[in-house]
């Protein structure tokens, strides 16, 4: 009897133990207003935008679902809240480095983002510190990091409630938000080549840093993007000497040649150029006597062309090259027959079908370049 009786409370603890729910546990069912997050890169940088998509099913949403101004949610700390720019939790905007909006500086980070919009279409754009919050039942203004106004635009009908980033440039991109017929858009821009230079900076101290072609691409990327020119200089003489991964080529001469031209430092530059023909291929000489022609630099590109023509005798596209380079001095007859040769000389049918064009336009007396 008692062995029976032990068995059964056994049985019955590993019953419960089986069985017992967890009074705060919940199912894994889909929600009414849909997750989803949208990420747009700037440069190097990210912005991202995590939100749940309610939808209109046939509501009256301006006004009434989403109610104008500020108000008492009836719930929470806040007794005048904004909208939570979203369902659910807190709308969260997270910025990867340093960003504007709408030309207002805002830090890197991660904010709720909540909109106050009127009824007479303007809107107010909060970001705030406390991304954490449930909605903006606890809204509280003075850990807003950044207000912005901007208005709100008529739109084509978007039925799930929708984040998008349009408008794509270099620097920046719009967030806009769409729900019913309305859009709400606010401008995001970043500061792309101080961010690059600086990160460039952080990488050389790193693995990259013990890439020659790494220093050429960091000293290449100031020289375009108005970056500090000494300092490109310095790398790209790191590139080329000095290190234990320096290698001088035509590649790196010519970068440090065009940051001594951009620098004042013509001679100088002509004088790494001089040692870079003897090293270039015959498309990189090619490419440097054009360079000169976007200088207006004719007579030297000219120079270059007959240098290419020297060294790499018969082949393409040094007649090509020629044309180019008489064309651009003014002496077209010499640049069509140079411009004919290179014609029976193409590789492809694209090169061909340029050829064929230019030759129309010496034949009109037009310059090539």
């Amino acid at each position: 009897m008692k062995k029976s009786y032990l068995a059964q409370v056994c049985a019955l603890l590993i019953f419960c133990l089986l069985f017992t729910i967890p009074a705060n546990s919940q199912l894994n069912l889909p929600r009414g207003s849909q997750a989803a997050t949208v990420t747009q890169r700037i440069g190097i940088s990210d912005v991202s935008i995590t939100y749940s998509r309610p939808r209109v099913n046939d509501r009256e949403i301006w006004g009434s679902l989403v109610p104008y101004g500020m108000n008492n949610l009836g719930f929470g700390t806040a007794t005048a809240s904004p909208w939570r720019a979203g369902a659910n939790e807190n709308t969260v905007i997270h910025f990867s480095e340093d960003a504007q909006i709408e030309g207002q500086a805002i830090p890197a980070g991660e904010y709720g983002l909540h909109m106050i919009v009127n009824e007479d279409d303007s809107a107010t754009i909060i970001f705030s510190e406390n991304a954490g919050a449930w909605g903006s039942y606890f809204y509280e203004p003075s850990e807003d990091v950044l207000r912005v106004d901007v208005r709100a635009e008529d739109a084509p009908h978007t039925e799930w409630l929708q984040y998008e980033f349009t408008d794509i440039s270099a620097d920046g991109a719009t967030a806009r938000l769409r729900w019913e017929e309305k859009a709400i858009p606010f401008r995001i821009t970043m500061e792309v080549s101080d961010i690059v230079m600086q990160s460039i900076r952080r990488e050389l101290q790193n693995q990259p840093g013990f890439n020659r072609q790494s220093w050429e691409q960091a000293a290449n990327y100031a020289l375009n993007n108005n970056g500090n020119l000494e300092e490109a200089l310095g790398w790209i003489d790191a590139a080329i000497a000095g290190q234990f991964f320096s290698e001088k080529n035509f590649t790196n001469l010519n970068i440090k040649a065009q940051i001594l031209n951009r620098m004042g430092r013509t001679a100088e530059a002509d004088a790494v150029m001089q040692e870079a023909l003897a090293m270039g291929t015959v498309l990189e000489i090619h490419g440097y006597g054009r360079q000169l022609i976007a200088q207006g630099r004719a007579a030297d590109a000219l120079e270059v062309f007959q240098t290419n023509a020297k060294q790499n005798k018969n082949t393409w596209p040094v007649d090509l090259g020629l044309a180019r380079g008489y064309s651009a001095v003014g002496q077209f007859d010499k640049a069509l027959k140079h411009l004919k040769i290179a014609e029976g000389r193409a590789p492809d049918v694209p090169n061909r079908n340029a050829i064929a064009a230019n030759i129309e336009k010496l034949e009109k007396g037009e310059d090539i370049n």
